[in-house]
Order: structure tokens, then C-alpha cells, then sequence
């Protein structure tokens, strides 16, 4: 039987930056306000003329720079994101096209911050099954472009970036399960209510914005997230001391924290980025992934947990050694 392995990752980041200092002459919001509450400190912005496969171009890049693969050796590619280039061909497609790979199956993932766990689970089935062998599998977002920059309930979460892991067949196991939820009961917590066959003049307008009840979303995240990681430890008879790294969803520190502490893993042990990169919402984990890879924090051998969280409501855990 194959199993799936991650061999390589990347990320890329915009160079915009926009500090909670920023934020502060643009809404009724201050550093400490948004710092307290979040634990951002800043988050990059897409410029105008980036688009989320430009993002995810460049997070390949960055994994290619590893050696371990060549574009021509992908036989699929999973693209997790809530912010497509456009309608249609998906933003996978057009990311294979500029890598030069062909006939290879391309598709994408809409299940917002839990689409690269959705993703991994895909990607993973393929190689179990044995059909592909070596998979690119990306989480990337322009979210700024579905923000309100005038509400300072959503401006001051949001980021754009990607991040992305290559996954290869191997005769041990790298990923050794994947768990998945989702319940659309809770669709009007966090949304954007707007797409092309319902409220399309909010598109054309440019009023497509994100919609969050936040205290709700915060209750309801930090009972699934803790549930789906005890199913994933459950699942492979593994204690929590066992783990050597948490890889939560880069939503708010609050959550991460609370999370943590429910599980009983101590935050020394909890990979967090959102003071830099803000919640990337598909891109948080493999962006937080990447970052703990190249400063050396995350090595060959390691186990990890990982676990997001996003609107549908939809989230996910994987358990895996890197």
C-alpha cells in the first residue's frame, strides 16, 4: 500500500505590509486594541495587480528551491482557496498552465480556513490509491479583496499569502490519517453572502465583504478544534505528549491558546505566526509549516498535529510525521 509523504514546502508572502499602526488612522482601532485581542501585529497585502495564483506560483518556487522535485514530476495539484483568480478555469489550472505541467488532474478547494486540511485529505486519497505519485498541494488567499476596509471587526484579522507541501507516495507513512467536518447550520456566522448566482449586484458593486459574528464563531471554534485533534490522536493511539508540534489554524491567538490549553500541550509546542502574517485563512497552516521548516524548528521525524478551522462551518485535523 502507498502512503503519502511530505518531501518539500514553500510559501510566499506580498510585499505589502500593513501594520496595526496603519489601521489606526484608518478605523476607530489602536496597536494594543487589535494586538490584545488577536495577537496581530501585522499582515501582508496582495498589491493590485497580484493575484492568488501569483501568490501560489511563488510559494512553488520556494518549495522547488528544496531539489527534491521538478515541476515536471507532479501528476496532481490541489489548490485550497476562497479567493479564485477567477469564475472559471480554476486558479489550479491556471497555476499548472504557468508551471509547464500537463494532463495532470488540477482542481480547486473551497472550504475557506479549513481548505488546505480539506486538501491534504484529497491529495493523500489520490496517492493511496495510487493515482498520482506526486502532488502539489497549496493554500493560497488574496482575502483582502472580500474585506471591508471600514469594519474594524474583519479589517484587522485578514492577510494574503500562500504556503504549499509536496506530497509524494512512500512506503511508510507520512500522513497517517486526516479528519473532516463540516456543518452548514452555522453558514451565517461567517460568510460572504454574495456570489454569481445570488446577490451578484454586490459583486459588481464591489461590496462583497466578509461577515463575522465573532463570539460565536470563537466558541463554537475552540470546542470542534479541540474535538477533531482528540480524533486524530484517538485515531492513532497517540498521547499528547507524543506530539512534537501543534499546527493550528492562524485564526486568533485566543483561540490557538484556549485550544492548547483544553488539549494540554503547552504553547512551546504550538507553531504561531499570526503576529506576522495575520489569519491567511487557507494558507495560515502550510505558511506556519514552512516558516517552523526553514528556522529550523520542525525537523525530519518530527510528529505533528494540525488542525484548522473556517466558515461553512467546515473544519479538519491531520496527524502526520514531517
Amino acid at each position: 500500500m502507498s502512503f503519502s509523504k511530505i518531501i518539500a514546502t514553500g510559501s510566499y508572502l506580498p510585499t505589502g505590509v500593513v501594520t496595526n499602526y496603519d489601521l489606526a488612522k484608518m478605523v476607530d482601532t489602536s496597536h494594543d486594541w487589535i494586538y490584545s485581542r488577536t495577537g496581530i501585529e501585522q499582515r501582508h497585502i496582495a498589491h493590485s495587480d497580484e493575484t492568488t495564483c501569483d501568490l501560489a506560483e511563488q510559494a512553488v518556487y520556494a518549495a522547488m528551491e528544496s531539489g527534491r522535485f521538478d515541476a515536471t514530476d507532479i501528476d496532481l495539484i490541489v489548490v485550497a482557496t476562497t479567493t479564485a483568480d477567477q469564475v472559471f478555469p480554476s486558479t489550479a489550472c491556471i497555476l499548472q498552465e504557468r508551471l509547464g505541467i500537463r494532463n495532470s488532474p488540477a482542481f480547486d478547494v473551497q472550504a475557506v480556513c479549513a481548505g488546505f486540511l480539506y486538501a491534504i485529505d484529497i491529495a493523500d486519497k489520490f496517492i493511496r490509491t495510487n493515482c498520482a505519485n506526486r502532488a502539489l498541494v497549496i493554500g493560497a488567499e488574496t482575502f483582502s479583496r472580500i474585506i471591508d476596509w471600514t469594519d474594524r471587526t474583519t479589517c484587522v484579522l485578514f492577510g494574503d499569502g500562500a504556503g504549499v507541501v509536496v506530497l509524494e507516495a512512500s512506503g511508510t507513512p507520512g500522513i497517517h490519517s486526516t479528519h473532516l467536518r463540516a456543518n452548514g447550520a452555522y453558514k451565517d456566522l461567517l460568510s460572504v453572502p454574495v456570489g454569481v448566482s445570488r446577490n451578484f449586484d454586490q459583486v459588481i458593486n464591489g461590496s462583497a465583504y466578509t461577515q463575522m459574528q465573532g463570539g460565536e464563531v470563537f466558541k463554537i471554534a475552540v470546542k470542534c478544534m479541540e474535538q477533531i485533534a482528540v480524533e486524530a490522536l484517538e485515531a492513532n493511539e497517540a498521547a499528547v505528549d507524543q506530539v512534537d508540534w501543534m499546527i493550528p489554524h492562524q485564526a486568533n491567538t485566543r483561540i490557538i491558546t484556549a485550544t492548547a490549553k483544553r488539549l494540554g500541550i503547552p504553547m512551546e509546542k504550538v507553531i504561531v505566526t499570526i503576529n506576522q502574517h495575520g489569519n491567511t485563512s487557507a494558507a495560515s497552516i502550510p505558511l506556519a509549516l514552512d516558516t517552523a521548516v526553514r528556522d529550523g524548528r520542525i525537523k525530519t521525524g518530527d510528529t505533528i498535529l494540525i488542525e484548522g478551522f473556517g466558515g461553512g462551518f467546515t473544519w479538519g485535523s491531520a496527524f502526520l510525521t514531517f
